[in-house]
């Protein structure tokens, strides 16, 4: 990124640099009998990078196509940088990039960012943007001869043609290899430096942990957590306990064990989810059992996404 880019993409105006940058209050969604958001109240600060978690069907969709304008809410308000989406979007200070559509395709990869540069009132230079986006070895190529990783990186273009304040990803790295997904978030990294807010939704829980100073997991349309990565593994209340076992292994025996959570077997290796480890090892021993090369940790992201997903389900099942 240029000296002219940095310098740039931080916005001057003072009066909002301490308020919200999203602002959602009692917003609710329903499409037929479906709550897709149900009272969802969320802030948003400057220079957060936010992790938005959730299953098929969480309202993670309906959320970004609430804050961007691109649906109203049936109750609640929504606003970005203290006014609606619509006005904050005409302003430039927001730019998106969403998971399909948004690419005409009878056009060169340049044409088409060239075209996003001018249309945002606060644009770099489209070859910046190019080099930025790592889109300038195919920019003469028709957009409707990209690979899905390569769209993915033109759309990221799009999203970064101008100083926006605030970056809104939709699940930015489907498509892309291990390469430039790594590419993808230094560059990322590097804008949220910079003060800008990015909030993005993914189903690669490991850049949520990697990436996000905050995870916001959603779960019907409503939040279930939000907290850093640390925090949310430990609002799971469960950890895991690996280990082997010589011979044939009674299962039924094993679920018998207490504040077990969850058990699968491979092979010889017995993975268990406990709310109490100690205890749950104890109980092991008790059993006459000799457990070898055992390993104690806590949840990683993802097993604490599904516990507390999963928890939540059997709650309102109940």
């Amino acid at each position: 990124m240029s000296n002219a880019q940095a310098r740039a993409s931080v916005h001057t105006g003072a009066e909002d640099a301490n308020g919200p940058v999203v602002s959602f209050r009692d917003v609710s969604k329903v499409y037929g009998q479906v709550k897709a958001v149900s009272g969802l109240n969320l802030t948003l600060r400057p220079g957060e990078t936010v992790a938005l978690l959730g299953p098929n069907g969480a309202g993670k969709s309906t959320a970004l196509d609430l804050l961007l304008g691109l649906r109203n809410p049936d109750a609640g308000t929504v606003e970005v940088f203290g006014t609606t989406p619509g006005r904050a979007i005409a302003q430039g200070r927001v730019g998106a990039m969403l998971q399909s559509g948004g690419l005409m395709e009878d056009v060169r990869v340049r044409e088409l960012v060239q075209l996003a540069c001018d249309l945002h009132p606060k644009a770099y230079p489209v070859q910046e943007v190019l080099e930025h986006a790592g889109v300038t070895d195919i920019a003469d190529r028709m957009v409707n001869k990209l690979s899905g990783g390569q769209e993915q990186r033109v759309r990221f273009a799009l999203a970064t043609a101008g100083a926006s304040d605030l970056i809104i990803l939709d699940e930015p790295t489907t498509g892309m290899d291990v390469t430039v997904r790594q590419a993808f978030w230094g560059t990322m990294r590097a804008q949220a430096e910079l003060g800008r807010t990015v909030l993005f939704a993914t189903h690669y829980l490991e850049e949520a942990d990697a990436i996000a100073d905050r995870v916001i997991v959603l779960h019907r349309g409503r939040i279930l957590a939000d907290g850093s990565a640390a925090e949310i593994k430990a609002k799971a209340g469960a950890r895991r306990v690996v280990f082997d076992l010589e011979g044939p292994i009674d299962e039924t025996a094993l679920r018998g064990l207490p504040f077990l959570t969850s058990l699968s077997v491979s092979g010889h290796t017995v993975r268990i989810q406990s709310t109490d480890a100690d205890a749950t090892t104890h109980a092991v021993y008790g059993l006459g059992l000799y457990p070898r090369n055992l390993e104690v940790t806590g949840l990683g992201l993802e097993q604490a996404f599904i516990a507390i997903t999963d928890a939540a389900s059997a709650e309102e099942n109940n």
